[in-house]
């Protein structure tokens, strides 16, 4: 089970609002500047402001961050992102920061 995953960022609400709108996270705390946690399950997502001197996400990572969805959910959202990828159950794109995001129907 996650109890949370952290995600760094050099710009906390654009990274918040991209995650709430796009899978309905909602807000648990509130520390901004510092940081935002959403509602992630019984876990959260943190995302936290990065120091200056962090780099940003390398262009081109293949690190991903996951989320299961519906076909229903999964169908919906191909209409709305800018794919980079999509196999029979998973759909990959980038969240602002550039970090790759799924979502995917596949059964565990």
């Amino acid at each position: 089970m996650i109890h949370h995953l952290a995600l760094r960022t050099h710009d906390v609400d654009r990274l918040v609002a991209f995650y709430r709108e796009w899978f309905g996270l909602h807000e648990v705390r509130d520390s901004r500047p510092r940081s935002v946690w959403l509602g992630l399950g019984e876990g959260v997502l943190m995302i936290e402001l990065a120091n200056e001197s962090e780099p940003s996400i390398a262009a081109g990572s293949l690190e991903l961050l996951a989320f299961r969805v519906t076909v229903e959910q999964r169908q919906a959202l191909r209409a709305r992102v800018v794919l980079e990828a999509e196999t029979e159950h998973t759909l990959y794109f980038r969240d602002p920061d550039g970090r790759r995001v799924a979502v995917s129907s596949y059964p565990l």
